[in-house]
C-alpha cells in the first residue's frame, strides 16, 4: 500500500528510537477524497492505536493507517530527500483527493479519476482545472475549463495537445473524443480580465 524508501525507513527507525517503546508511525489523510485532502505522518503512541488500524511492517518499525485513510493511500510513496537546504521527508499520495477506481469501473468513473489525479494537478500550476460535464452515448468526454484556464489564450493548445491526447491514449478504443463547452470569450466569467 505505502512504499517507503530504504533511506526514509532508516530515518523513521532512528526517530522512533527516542520515543516510548511500542510507538509507531501513523500515516493519514485529512479530508480524504476532497480537493482539500492533505496527507501527514506523525508518531502514534501505543494508547492511540485503534483496533481498526491497518498495520504495515517495515524494517525496525510499524506504520499504522486509519480505516478511512486506507483507500486514499493506495500507491502512496514516502521518501527522504537530501537537498542543499537540508533533509526533507516527502509523502506523495496520488489517490488522496479521489479514491482509486477499479480497472473494470464504468468509463465515466475512470475518466473522472484520470482528470483528478493526472490532469488537474498539471493545470493547477497555472491556476486552472477541468471537470467532466458528461460522457455522451458515443463516448465523447464533454469537459469544461475553470479557474485560470477560463479565458486563457492557450486553451486550444492545452485541450488538443495535452488533455485530449492524454485521455485518448489512456482510454484507447473506449473514448472517441474530448469536447470543450467552456465559454472562452473574454468577459465577466473569465478568470483573468
Amino acid at each position: 500500500m505505502i512504499k517507503i524508501t530504504t533511506v526514509a525507513q532508516i530515518h523513521f527507525k532512528k526517530l522512533l528510537e527516542t520515543q516510548n517503546e511500542g510507538t509507531c508511525i501513523r500515516v493519514f489523510v485529512i479530508n480524504p477524497g476532497t480537493a482539500k485532502a492533505e496527507c501527514g505522518v506523525s508518531y502514534c503512541p501505543v494508547e492511540a492505536i485503534e483496533s481498526s488500524d491497518t498495520r504495515l511492517n517495515y524494517d525496525g518499525f510499524d506504520a499504522l493507517v486509519d480505516k478511512i485513510s486506507v483507500p486514499f493511500l493506495e500507491d502512496a510513496f514516502i521518501d527522504l530527500v537530501e537537498e542543499d537546504t537540508g533533509t526533507q521527508l516527502t509523502l506523495k499520495a496520488p489517490n488522496a483527493k479521489m479514491r482509486k477506481v477499479k480497472d473494470d469501473a464504468p468509463l465515466q468513473e475512470r475518466v473522472e479519476y484520470v482528470i483528478e489525479v493526472q490532469i488537474n494537478p498539471k493545470l493547477a500550476s497555472h491556476g486552472g482545472f477541468i471537470k467532466l460535464v458528461e460522457l455522451t452515448e458515443d463516448n465523447v468526454a464533454v469537459i469544461e475549463f475553470g479557474g485560470g484556464c477560463n479565458g486563457c489564450s492557450q486553451v486550444d493548445l492545452t485541450l488538443k495537445d495535452g488533455i485530449e491526447k492524454e485521455l485518448l491514449e489512456e482510454f484507447s478504443g473506449e473514448l472517441h473524443a474530448v469536447r470543450d463547452i467552456t465559454e472562452h470569450q473574454s468577459g465577466d466569467h473569465s478568470f483573468y480580465k
